[in-house]
């Protein structure tokens, strides 16, 4: 099958797997457009229920999920026999490819401007008491930047954990993971423990989801009813820059990246890996992707079991730069709708801490969106605050999120093939033979 033909395969797989999420955002719409609901109170207050309830639910696993997430990746390198040169290169590739992106969001996010289109629809006396927040927060950061960096160390990390304060969060579960990941097969109890929580959080999230449409049908038709129909037509901006931004990640990045450092074409790789960035579009997860990753690296790109099987496990739940090109994006979109005004200092206190959420999401469909909490943690806020910018995200978000999901998992295969090429893992007459592939789906 053709490339042209994989993708546009890609769309109409990524329409009948998320049939009812787009089904609820129609609903929403023409409920919005169709019915007086701000005239009947009843009706927009249970609206309004729903759909802060659906993003309450979302908060609530965001602290097991990011704690769980990082005990269990970091524990997992120590355990590998693979940890030495190949995890270090891992690890740098990672980066890389993960700043990158960022940098690439920073930039169009803010000579773009998605956020200012919405900012008639934001409720102006929430904006200021959400500006307000920030210049405090700021304020505060920049006025006590040591008192700032020694909060970041936290001296009694359950009490972190029940205020939820992020920063402190990660950096001990950081700590306390790589710990566990230097003691040895001792650890194994504690690791057990955490990957336990780790797989009932995405079970709980899961179940989340299944509400997805009816919390998507109250945001949206609340958003309209309030704001319109136009309300779509004003955040073409926010979807067009995460478009732009996507494509120069995966036509330009990536095969600089596969340039600058193998020999690998990445068209040749890009027709191996179709199948796999087909159904990542669809399912909008890399966990549930992963078989088909590993299949079609090791069956097409000629990628060693001994990479696929070290590299793409961890990249499912630890790589994801469209997912932090896209926090950055829509952070910098909140804030521009709610006036809020970056400064260097915010600026760059976004970038890193979307390196980190996006590090810490769960392989899983919306995982991007339930640890944008950590880079609003950042700067003072909390999603709630935000109630009104959170709908244009929910409104959107499915599509926005197979596509960064199918990058995410395109950005793994680069990674192994990268790491695979300079470990000689990689057999080039097996990626350049299309005729002798195997079947992977």
């Amino acid at each position: 099958m053709k490339l042209h033909w994989q993708i546009l395969v890609a769309l109409g797989l990524g329409a009948k797997r998320n049939w009812h999420i787009f089904i609820a955002l129609i609903l929403g719409v023409l409920c919005g457009v169709l019915l007086p609901i701000d005239r009947v109170p009843i009706i927009k207050e249970s609206l309004g229920f729903l759909g802060e309830a659906f993003i309450r639910s979302i908060q609530m696993v965001v602290i097991p999920l990011v704690v769980s997430a990082i005990i269990v990746g970091i524990s997992s390198l120590g355990d590998s026999k693979q940890l030495g040169k190949i995890g270090s290169k891992m690890i740098a590739y990672y980066s890389i490819i993960t700043f990158v992106a960022v940098a690439i969001g920073i930039a169009l996010a803010l000579f773009l401007k998605p956020g200012d289109g919405v900012q008639e629809y934001i409720n102006q006396q929430t904006a200021g008491a959400v500006r307000n927040q920030v210049e405090m927060s700021i304020t505060h950061q920049k006025e006590h930047i040591s008192e700032m960096y020694l909060n970041m160390i936290p001296k009694n990390p359950i009490e972190s954990i029940a205020k939820g304060e992020m920063i402190p969060i990660l950096i001990f579960v950081i700590i306390f993971g790589s710990a566990l990941a230097l003691i040895g097969e001792i650890n194994r109890p504690v690791v057990s423990f955490f990957e336990s929580v780790f797989a009932t959080t995405m079970k709980v999230t899961d179940w989340i989801m299944v509400f997805a449409p009816l919390g998507i049908f109250a945001l949206s038709a609340t958003a309209v009813s309030s704001f319109g129909i136009t309300i779509f037509s004003n955040i073409w901006l926010y979807i067009a820059t995460l478009f732009i931004g996507f494509m120069i990640q995966l036509l330009i990045t990536y095969p600089l990246m596969l340039k600058l450092f193998s020999k690998v074409d990445f068209i040749a790789l890009y027709k191996a890996v179709a199948e796999a960035m087909m159904v990542a579009f669809g399912t909008a997860s890399s966990s549930a992707t992963l078989p088909v990753t590993i299949a079609c690296c090791e069956r097409r790109a000629g990628i060693s079991n001994k990479i696929c099987s070290f590299v793409l496990p961890l990249g499912a739940t630890m790589n994801m730069d469209a997912t932090a090109m896209f926090q950055t994006v829509a952070v910098i979109f909140l804030t521009q709708a709610y006036g809020v005004a970056l400064d260097p200092f915010m600026i760059m206190q976004v970038a890193l801490l979307a390196v980190i959420a996006s590090s810490t999401s769960a392989g899983i469909p919306g995982a991007g969106l339930i640890t944008i909490a950590i880079v609003l943690n950042g700067l003072g806020l909390t999603p709630e605050q935000l109630i009104q910018g959170f709908a244009f995200l929910f409104a959107i978000d499915r599509i926005i999120d197979m596509f960064r999901t199918m990058l995410n998992v395109t950005s793994d295969t680069v990674v192994a093939s990268l790491i695979a090429s300079s470990e000689g893992e990689l057999d080039y007459d097996l990626l350049g033979n299309q005729d002798v592939w195997k079947e992977v789906v």
